[in-house]
């Protein structure tokens, strides 16, 4: 507890010290960088940094501000667990303990459903197209306005891209066979998942391994082949379903304190915009590059790789479906951002049925089988 005093109040004074520092007439008066103040944040992480993939995110955002401001603005990264609890990092950033953190907004929805957004809608927007969202059809604003009433600021940073359908212990073939299921599962998707009857969980990556390994749960979902294998979930249950018709295109978010960041230069508020935007591009890239390979390794030691039935597919969507329209009903924050991200989901599919999947149909499907 001390430490974490210690940590908080270095932290937190950083910040108001190096401001102060740069508003004297010395400061006013040097040139060149050495005009701008030194900063010292903390970022809590949800992640272990054993999953150095999604850890990364955070990572990276930290060390390309100090490489952009040439280390006058340097952010320590602590892992999930180490200042906060993995799933408590958004009421640290609110409350002041970090000035930001790395985490998935979707692990707030009980503050506001509407944070589901942020992260990924069951049946809703691939990576490709939630970054579409984001930065150029106003996701990133009305996700601003949401996040504006607890006190904080987000970006994206990171996308695990379209996530696997998780692991069960035995074969799931109809809804009546999700009955009673204990999963880890969150977001939304989890709330369709007890609408047919799951016992869901949310649990922190950490636990994941342990709670499925000791049978506290029957069944998890995590990312996808690459870190679902370094958890070692392979060996903890043998079915692995497809796809994560939950998480389309998931991506993580840095939070950031509003006081804070708004008590930055806007130089360093550019630099973080800009490392941030960079650690969710890389971090779909590192999925897309890792994924292939993990997933045969784990063919190759047994797993058996199992589509979800239509009957499954069909009945998710409609819940989902329901809840979306139940949750604009009841929630006025919620229907506005729902309303431009229905209508952008609907155009942006209309325009990708024509280039990307009637590509993908032909390219990875019967057209190229033919040709050889």
């Amino acid at each position: 507890m001390k430490r974490r005093n210690l940590i908080r109040n270095a932290a937190l004074g950083g910040t108001t010290a190096a401001l102060a520092a740069a508003c004297s007439p010395a400061a006013n008066n040097t040139a060149g960088s050495g005009s701008l103040p030194r900063v010292s944040w903390t970022m809590a992480a949800s992640w272990p940094t054993s999953l150095e993939t999604i850890y990364g995110g955070a990572q990276t955002v930290a060390d390309r501000v100090s490489a952009i401001t040439d280390g006058r603005f340097t952010i320590d990264v602590y892992a999930g667990g180490e200042l906060v609890p993995p799933l408590q990092v958004m009421d640290a950033v609110q409350d002041g303990t970090v000035q930001c953190g790395h985490t998935a907004s979707y692990y707030y929805i009980g503050k506001s459903s509407a944070l589901g957004f942020a992260t990924a809608i069951p049946f809703g927007l691939n990576a490709q197209q939630h970054n579409a969202w984001m930065y150029r059809a106003g996701g990133l604003e009305a996700i601003h306005k949401i996040y504006a009433d607890f006190g904080i600021i987000s970006f994206p940073a990171g996308n695990t891209g379209t996530q696997m359908g998780g692991w069960f212990k035995r074969k799931i073939n109809t809804v009546a066979d999700l009955n009673g299921l204990k999963m880890r599962i969150p977001g939304m998707g989890g709330e369709v998942m007890s609408r047919l009857g799951v016992n869901v969980q949310v649990l922190p990556g950490s636990e994941v391994f342990l709670a499925l390994e000791r049978g506290a749960i029957d069944a998890a979902e995590w990312v996808g082949p690459y870190d679902d294998r370094k958890l070692g979930l392979n060996t903890a249950a043998p079915f692995y379903y497809y796809p994560g018709w939950w998480e389309p295109g998931a991506t993580l978010d840095v939070l950031v304190n509003l006081n804070e960041w708004n008590a930055l230069p806007p130089e360093y508020q550019e630099a973080f915009k800009t490392a941030a935007m960079e650690a969710n591009m890389m971090m779909l890239a590192q999925y897309d590059a890792l994924n292939a390979g993990a997933l045969q390794e784990l063919i190759d030691s047994g797993t058996q790789l199992r589509p979800y039935s239509t009957e499954i597919l069909d009945a998710a969507r409609e819940v989902a479906d329901e809840l979306l329209t139940e949750n604009a009903a009841s929630d006025p924050a919620f229907k506005e951002v729902f309303d431009r991200w229905s209508a952008f989901r609907e155009r942006v599919r209309a325009w990708n049925t024509i280039n990307e999947l009637s590509f993908a149909s032909y390219a990875m499907g019967q057209g190229e089988s033919n040709g050889k």
